[in-house]
């Protein structure tokens, strides 16, 4: 037990420095080990909650630089995809063939992470479809994997010209679906009795990690950040796959 909590405890961390230092990643990575210790649905809640510690913990910071009307459309489709996922992880969160998806899941986000630009200047911003489906499709995903964020980063990286609104916006975004979901397998009665204890542990550790993280937001590279995590995750999208 103590051991386990031990390897939560770093997993958790690493995953919310990367977030504080480069805007997501947190979901991803945690989501990459966790399904090794716990279900895939015991997971997904435990890293949804301490998501919106890490989330919340960031926005407070740079809640100044949000921008509404593009926060809009964009909030309101993941929020239904995350309606959508409730049901999902609801009925089904607790087999093993979810492990092997999420490894799929995992691998398809780290190519998609890969070959995006930094900026698409050729999508078009202002057309509301855009934002809609890909609200939709990262609430959905978000909602049973929690590695749905590179679908918000990609849409506010081109909508936002600034870091500062870019991580207000998609710290609004996490806030707001990690909300959702919570309240929505807490009213159901989807958390354990164990998932307080592990919760706290968590709570200590995405404060430390994210703090860190935001400390180095301007030092570090993104692009190292981003191709290292992508081959840690692409490796652990492999082992679900493989061995789970």
């Amino acid at each position: 037990m103590v051991f386990e909590m031990f390897i939560v405890f770093i997993v958790l961390f690493l995953g919310s420095f990367l977030q504080g230092a480069s805007g997501f990643g947190f979901g991803l990575f945690a989501m990459s080990f966790l399904p090794f210790l716990f279900t895939l649905k015991d997971s997904t809640l435990l890293v949804v909650s301490l998501a919106l510690v890490t989330s919340l913990s960031i926005f407070i910071k740079v809640y100044k630089h949000i921008h509404y009307r593009k926060l809009f459309f964009l909030l309101s489709a993941a929020s239904l995809g995350r309606v959508g996922a409730f049901f999902i992880l609801h009925h089904f969160g607790e087999m093993d063939i979810l492990k092997k998806v999420l490894g799929f899941v995992l691998i398809g986000m780290v190519i998609y992470i890969l070959m995006q630009k930094q900026k698409d200047e050729t999508v078009e911003k202002d057309n509301v479809i855009f934002p809609i489906i890909l609200g939709f499709v990262g609430g959905l995903i978000g909602g049973v994997f929690v590695v749905g964020g590179p679908f918000f980063v990609f849409y506010f990286m081109v909508a936002c010209r600034d870091k500062y609104a870019y991580s207000a916006n998609l710290q609004a975004t996490f806030v707001v679906t990690s909300i959702v979901t919570v309240v929505m397998h807490g009213v159901s009665g989807d958390f354990s009795s164990e998932f307080l204890l592990y919760f706290l542990v968590g709570f200590v550790s995405v404060l430390a990690g994210t703090r860190l993280g935001m400390h180095w937001f301007d030092r570090l590279s993104q692009v190292h950040i981003k191709r290292i995590a992508s081959f840690i995750v692409a490796l652990a999208g492999l082992n679900l796959i493989f061995f789970s």
